[in-house]
């Protein structure tokens, strides 16, 4: 998951014509900590590989059609799933094709195992008393882990009968002996908000048969548990509610939660099997529908109770047979073959398509040349791409939209005379000679990019091939955007771009320019509900490449010390969160209730700078967009090291010329906090007036227009 790769010696044991028997030694002491490490075979063909063939082998259309964006922005599609600490990143387990510059073919096969027990097989390290344990993904895939605590709790068999009883049987096993000889195990069900936890009892049994699978010097053995439920006690409530079961391993001399605590979801055993079981039962509240599945990129176990329709579920049955037939290779093909058929139509030449972030968004650039076109060219027929989990978002605000990858997305898109986006869109989209692409981009580069990085450490592809998909997609660009002459500079080099750039200033910094005033601040506090009698302090992170559950699934360790800040800051100021979209978690920010807010979802993170007074950020471009309000600025670089040598780099020395102080710890951030206050919020500093006049000297409110003329 950090990126690196490291090459295993093996021996041939056995070899035949259809076979390869292979040892190799895993060093636990080569391994860190943390990390997930996944296993692969890579084979290098002898012969070389014809021009034509590279070329078929770089343009096959199934290959990239739901790869979207590159790695770094795709975003977790399922929103049934658990967070995962497993790391299964390979959506294809047949061989991976890639073409060397020399012509030789290189494959790469994901090694796969069958074995449901590998984790028994887990092994603590004497020394840094970390286990190393060897994992089958969900997909059938070999992996180890590194961790320095957590148990393995399995489910084996999983029964549900028509009288809506359950029955669960597996085995739990930890390598380390705290958890076995300290913590008390108790099974427990939780339900939504509102429905109180509840203690399930559970009956143990010897597993002489688990035995093998353990290392000869492990010293634990795995425990077998069953537990019966009655379902019928869940369905006391008119809500429809899901039910996840837990086994907690607790520390019961500590009063409160513990550091030791834990609390792990049972998980179907099997990569092969799915639980996908229900029954209907007659209730004092009407008919229920109980199921009892296992997720499909977890396995964790829940228990579903929804109020039956007959109707409903018929409803449910045609939309799953609709998108097992939209999800197939053939319509896949067949919709491709489609677009670049819908390419040759007339264009609409008043047609111009939007689309921020993915479809998930209305703002940034695009927003604000959409909303300067929509007063000042009436003639043109304006229309979002929107994904289509975010449609909501676009009818509520009375805002044209076509779902993306629908029939009517594809003619529009096909026949537009203009596309507007802020993102990269996916490499299969064929773009006609009549449709004028413009791209907004979304910052003014502080991290290195495409061309420019070194090294690629996201999940889902390497440096070669994601260097050679953004280079395929920026070659589509008629326009790039950009805010000043030092971006200009970067994104011809990083993007590989050599048509016209529009060094305008960002449109999506106007309104920092025409909103920010007393009158308008007050009235967007009472929009977003925050105390207009607080200063607000703002939290805009970005995202690690190398902190994920898989690809396109990034997290975000949230290393701010919130409950540390509401005891300093909380009678006086609040705390607005803004997660980079990639990482946009739901945070419990119960704890910090009245002081902590979540607008990771927010669309328009200009209202966000607006109503702030002071920003907390690390390396994301924000604080150039921050800038032009001249608010002060921290920089919370607890990581800088890392981030700086082994992620990503800077094109600039941003620890000396940073507008703004840099610190690592909690206690530094209020320090700086208490420093502007005492200052009054005005900045006193020749390091900022100079990021001003070099970042913000284009930008004064007329980015839009400016915009407009140039490529409209």
């Amino acid at each position: 998951m950090s990126g690196r790769e490291w090459e295993l010696p093996f021996t041939v044991l056995e070899a035949n014509e259809q076979y390869y028997v292979l040892e190799s030694r895993l060093e636990q002491s080569e391994v860190v900590k943390g990390l997930v490490w996944d296993v692969y075979l890579i084979i290098h063909a002898e012969q070389s590989v014809s021009l034509e063939e590279t070329q078929q082998a770089d343009t096959k259309p199934e290959d990239d059609f739901d790869e979207g964006e590159a790695a770094e922005e795709e975003t977790l599609t399922d929103a049934d799933t658990d967070n995962s600490t497993e790391n299964d990143s390979e959506d294809d387990p047949e061989a991976e094709e890639t073409i060397e510059e020399r012509g030789i073919l290189e494959k790469k096969y994901r090694m796969r195992t069958k074995h449901p027990f590998l984790e028994l097989g887990s092994a603590v390290d004497p020394r840094t008393k970390q286990a190393i344990t060897p994992y089958t993904t969900n997909k059938g895939n070999l992996s180890f882990k590194i961790h320095d605590r957590g148990p393995v709790i399995k489910v084996e068999e999983a029964e549900l009968d028509n009288r809506g009883n359950v029955t669960l049987e597996g085995f739990f096993f930890s390598p380390f002996p705290y958890e076995n000889n300290v913590l008390e195990k108790t099974l427990v069900i939780g339900g939504p908000e509102g429905i109180e936890e509840r203690v399930i009892p559970y009956q143990t049994i010897e597993r002489d048969d688990l035995s093998p699978y353990f290392q000869d010097q492990q010293p634990h053995r795995a425990t077998g548990f069953k537990v019966k439920l009655h379902v019928r006690d869940l369905c006391s409530t008119d809500e429809n509610s899901t039910f996840r079961l837990y086994f907690k391993w607790e520390d019961e001399d500590t009063l409160g939660p513990d550091q030791g605590d834990l609390a792990i979801p049972l998980q179907l055993i099997s990569f092969k099997r799915r639980i996908n079981k229900h029954v209907i039962l007659n209730t004092d509240s009407g008919k229920k529908k109980v199921s009892l599945t296992a997720r499909k990129k977890t396995r964790s176990i829940v228990i579903k109770v929804v109020q039956y329709s007959f109707v409903q579920e018929l409803k449910k049955k045609v939309r799953r047979t609709l998108t097992k037939v939209k999800q197939s290779k053939r319509t896949k093909k067949a919709y491709m073959a489609a677009f670049r058929m819908a390419g040759y139509l007339p264009v609409k030449k008043n047609l111009v398509m939007f689309e921020s972030f993915l479809g998930k968004q209305y703002s940034c650039n695009p927003r604000g040349i959409y909303e300067y076109l929509k007063v000042n060219r009436p003639d043109l027929e304006l229309v979002w791409s929107v994904d289509g989990r975010n449609i909501g978002k676009f009818e509520n605000a009375g805002i044209p939209y076509a779902k993306r990858f629908s029939i009517k997305w594809l003619f529009k898109m096909a026949r537009a005379h203009y596309w507007v986006t802020n993102s990269r869109m996916p490499l299969w989209i064929p773009k006609s000679k009549h449709t004028v692409y413009f791209q907004t981009w979304h910052g003014t580069p502080l991290k290195r990019l495409a061309a420019d990085m070194d090294e690629v450490h996201m999940p889902g592809t390497n440096t070669k091939k994601y260097k050679a998909n953004f280079h395929k997609e920026s070659s589509k660009w008629d326009y790039l955007l950009s805010p000043n002459a030092y971006s200009t500079e970067i994104f011809r080099r990083a993007f590989n771009f050599h048509k016209e750039v529009v060094e305008v200033g960002y449109p999506r910094n106007d309104v920092l320019y025409t909103k920010n005033s007393p009158e308008d601040i007050k009235e967007l506090k009472e929009k977003l509900e925050l105390p207009q009698d607080k200063k607000v302090i703002l939290y805009a992170p970005t995202w690690r490449d190398d902190q994920f559950y898989g690809k396109g699934r990034y997290k975000f360790d949230l290393e701010l010390d919130l409950l540390q800040l509401k005891e300093k800051f909380g009678e006086d100021y609040v705390i607005v969160l803004r997660m980079h979209y990639l990482v946009a978690e739901n945070f419990d920010l119960s704890p910090y209730e009245g002081f902590a807010y979540d607008f990771s979802y927010h669309g328009d993170i200009n209202e966000l700078y607006l109503v702030s007074d002071v920003m907390i950020t690390d390396y994301s471009s924000v604080f150039f967009d921050y800038a032009n309000l001249k608010r002060p600025m921290i920089f919370f670089v607890y990581d800088i090291e890392s981030y700086r040598d082994k992620l990503r780099g800077f094109y600039f020395d941003f620890e000396q010329y940073a507008p703004g102080p840099l610190v690592k710890t909690t206690d530094e951030v209020i320090a700086a906090i208490e420093k502007f206050e005492s200052d009054g919020f005005t900045i006193h500093s020749e390091i900022f007036d100079d990021f001003y006049e070099r970042f913000c000297y284009l930008e004064n409110g007329q980015s839009s227009h400016k915009a407009v003329q140039k490529v409209f």
